[in-house]
């Protein structure tokens, strides 16, 4: 199986801190951000990871290098322009390969076990849902019977981990587009599955987030 790990966005939110620098090459603890979801990967043996990149993408790929000194493969999905998730992940395909694959943002920290994500023969996608967090209160799904729905109003928050089918996006053109509008029409056909974690998840989006973060105690971990 392979996986991938977003990190072509600016993160404006963190102001000044990713004026010069990738969001995803912030330190947290003794590591760059984006080592936490690497790392977790290998911990499960995961040999071969694309990273999409696009702003500061030189920074990256010098920073992370091809993957070695971690254990792994790394390959380069590059943006000249950001695609957003869905299309990343589109432009990406051809170095995910024909099953399913792993997909995780690289600003969360988080102590999900990833080994058991599992994707059924007749799903598309499970996604890992979260509580949800205060700079999302509305929330993005509900959970009935194990599948993800819109009927109701929304329980939890796509805690962006998942494990997808490349037949996902089927149909989609290149581009950029939403990660969001695919998966809410698989929804609508209950092609997608889900879980509530209620373990460790911290989505780091500004800098209040990353000095409030508990690093230390992820840095024992790994």
């Amino acid at each position: 199986m392979r996986a991938m790990i977003l990190a072509a966005g600016r993160g404006e939110r963190m102001g000044a801190l990713t004026a010069d620098l990738p969001k995803p090459l912030l330190k947290a603890g003794k590591n760059y951000l984006i080592e936490y979801s690497i790392l977790s990967l290998v911990k499960i043996g995961i040999l071969d990871i694309v990273i999409n990149i696009s702003y500061c993408a030189g920074q990256i790929k010098t920073a992370l290098g091809d993957g070695s000194r971690y254990g792994v493969r790394f390959y380069y999905s590059e943006e000249p322009d950001v695609l957003e998730t869905g299309g990343g992940i589109l432009n990406a395909l051809p170095l995910l390969g024909d099953e399913p694959f792993i997909v995780l943002s690289s600003d969360i920290i988080t102590d999900y076990p990833l080994q058991k994500l599992f994707l059924r023969p007749d799903m598309l996608a499970h996604l890992i849902l979260v509580d949800n967090p205060s700079f999302h209160p509305s929330g993005d799904f509900c959970l009935q019977d194990e599948k993800l729905s819109l009927a109701f109003q929304n329980q939890f928050s796509f805690g962006n981990i998942g494990i997808y089918h490349p037949d996902l996006f089927s149909g989609y053109q290149p581009g950029k587009f939403r990660l969001g509008g695919v998966l809410k029409e698989a929804i609508s056909k209950e092609k997608i599955t889900g879980e509530h974690y209620q373990g460790i998840w911290h989505n780091i989006g500004t800098p209040e987030d990353l000095s409030r973060c508990l690093i230390n105690s992820f840095d024992s971990a790994f």
